[in-house]
């Protein structure tokens, strides 16, 4: 793991609980030396600071990215607008942790990011993420309305379009397209994407399905992520 923040007492006390984790940690104190170090030597996950000095996190995001590193990124920042946070999502972050946080969310937070970088389940399993009618899934491909994704390739398509995804947007868009035509509450999407609800209070689920929706959505076409007001989600055409 690769830990960047330039606050010395964040950094070493963040490094030391993750390290009692049971994670090895490789922690600098800016963005220069984030990129220096995940390009030596390749980390299974990146904690970022948003807020540092030279190149920040967001930089350091969007260099990885453009470089075609697909390293999931969780991001640490002290910036609560909704706007702020769609910034990180931009740039390729897969997910974030507001300061002041709770390390026990941080370890959830990062359990989940590493369980995505695990093959996907077959479509043999139970519960929501079983195959729906409306979908046609096989080890590899899954496809409904008109979305089509490639699990080993981590690729994704609305029509002849394709998708530029972050890991946690594909999560996301796999779990509704399995389940096409099947309302997901919240709670149950908080446990298949990020292994942990959050609570009523959270925005986590509304922004990124916000963010997905400006990518597949299209002119003239229907919005294929409905809302379900107070229940949750579902991938639909009508």
């Amino acid at each position: 793991m690769l830990l960047a923040e330039d606050d010395r007492a964040i950094r070493h006390a963040l490094e030391r609980a993750l390290t009692l984790e049971g994670y090895e940690v490789t922690a600098v104190a800016d963005g220069v030396e984030a990129l220096a170090q995940a390009h030596r030597t390749p980390p299974d996950v990146l904690v970022l600071d948003v807020m540092m000095p030279g190149i920040d996190g967001l930089q350091v995001c969007r260099v990885l990215r453009a470089e075609g590193d697909r390293t999931p990124i969780l991001m640490l920042t002290a910036l609560v607008e909704t706007a702020d946070r769609i910034a990180g999502l931009d740039a390729g972050a897969d997910d974030y942790v507001l300061k002041p946080f709770d390390v026990e969310e941080v370890f959830a937070r990062l359990r989940a990011l590493l369980r995505r970088t695990s093959p996907a389940p077959g479509p043999g399993g139970t519960g929501p993420e079983g195959p729906a009618r409306e979908a046609q899934v096989s080890n590899r491909r899954v496809e409904a309305a008109g979305i089509r994704m490639d699990l080993q390739a981590r690729r994704a398509w609305r029509g002849r379009r394709e998708l530029e995804l972050t890991r946690t947007e594909f999560e996301l868009l796999e779990l509704l397209v399995r389940n096409a035509g099947i309302v997901l509450d919240h709670s149950t999407i908080y446990d298949r994407i990020w292994g942990y609800d959050f609570g009523p209070g959270s925005k986590n689920l509304a922004v990124y399905v916000g963010y997905l929706r400006r990518k597949l959505d299209e002119p003239g076409a229907p919005q294929l992520i409905q809302t379900v007001r107070g229940v949750g989600y579902v991938l639909r055409e009508d």
